[in-house]
């Protein structure tokens, strides 16, 4: 086991936690760009009706972080409580509207926030525009020009923490009605996977995206419970982290060095080693110019989105949705319902 009151007392609470980014970052790019994990791509083929090799990528990863968190919790590994999306107050008026319009520019980008960081290091300079673009705009709605209307839309029905905005407790199912509610996905996912003959490194390196999310989890909880300073329990998320790294290269002093610090690097630099363990390493660009537009508007509705909604796909979706949040999963719903109308209205249309 890791002794983190020796590893805090030696290095620090800033190192440490930017270490542990650092590496669960370079876990997840790896095990996403290796796994082709992307959000928007499940919602494409359950939308249509083709039931490929992309939704059991979402649905096991999805339901093995809800598992494995869950379970962690059951064993007294992982407590949650004080986490922000349990602990303070809600907005459902901003979970939803902020899902659905994030679901709408994930499908304009072809790819949510964290899709987007996967596929700059492969070599798509879409993506790294697009990606730009999304923190940019995720600053502005944070503490900018649109953060006004965010506010106002995120007052529109709000939800205090704790218990209201815990879906288990709300049911009264507890934790161990959300493991069995995980463990159902995961049979759905495991079906799936079957169904598609997938190979034993798609099953692995699915399996350990959705492992990645939990263990940012409980490494957060493990840092926070022996530290003597204020630690924030938190699990993986791409909005926040991007908003750190723009200010950080903008303005000076930089923001306070920590978890989010280490994560977007690592990402980074997993998913390029996946590209070139895979030879999958290609620069891209765009190939007409009407194109363009599609990825800037796309990515200035995630921008906004992610902030009002409280996370993007991995942030609300993935982290939020295993600690069963009641607004992660209202963002989610939303997700899921802004992708599939505008597949509908925009690409299927023309496709």
């Amino acid at each position: 086991m890791i002794d983190m009151t020796s590893l805090l007392e030696q290095h620090g609470e800033a190192t440490v936690l930017a270490t542990g980014g650092l590496v669960l970052g370079l876990m997840f790019g790896f095990f996403a760009q290796r796994s082709k994990f992307c959000l928007r791509a499940a919602v494409i083929e359950f939308w249509r009706g083709k039931l490929g090799e992309k939704l059991p990528v979402w649905l096991l990863a999805f339901s093995t972080a809800v598992v494995a968190v869950q379970l962690l919790i059951l064993l007294g590994w992982l407590n949650v409580s004080n986490a922000r999306q349990l602990a303070n107050t809600g907005s459902l008026s901003g979970a939803l509207m902020g899902g659905l319009i994030f679901g709408v520019g994930m499908v304009l980008t072809r790819g949510c926030a964290s899709r987007l960081l996967v596929l700059s290091a492969t070599g798509n300079l879409r993506a790294l525009l697009s990606g730009l673009i999304f923190a940019v705009v995720a600053q502005a709605s944070m503490g900018g020009a649109l953060s006004p209307l965010r506010l106002s839309i995120s007052s529109w029905w709000t939800v205090d923490g704790g218990a209201s905005r815990d879906l288990l407790a709300w049911t009264g199912v507890g934790h161990v009605g959300g493991l069995l509610f995980g463990g159902v996905w995961l049979v759905a996912g495991v079906y799936f996977a079957v169904r598609n003959r997938w190979s034993a490194g798609q099953w692995i390196t699915t399996v350990l995206t959705g492992l990645t999310v939990a263990l940012a989890w409980w490494f957060s909880f493990a840092v926070a419970s022996s530290s003597f300073e204020v630690v924030n329990v938190q699990g993986l998320t791409f909005s926040s982290p991007s908003i750190e790294w723009l200010m950080r290269v903008l303005v000076a002093p930089a923001p306070p060095i920590g978890f989010d610090t280490g994560l977007l690097p690592g990402v980074f630099l997993g998913a390029f080693l996946g590209a070139m363990v895979g030879r999958e390493w290609k620069l891209e660009g765009f190939k007409e110019g009407f194109s363009m537009p599609r990825y800037i508007i796309g990515a200035i509705l995630m921008g906004f989105g992610a902030i009002l909604a409280g996370g993007c796909a991995v942030g609300a979706g993935m982290s939020g949705g295993a600690i069963f949040a009641i607004t992660a999963w209202m963002t989610l719903a939303g997700m899921w319902m802004g992708a599939g109308i505008t597949d509908r209205l925009v690409d299927k249309v023309s496709a």
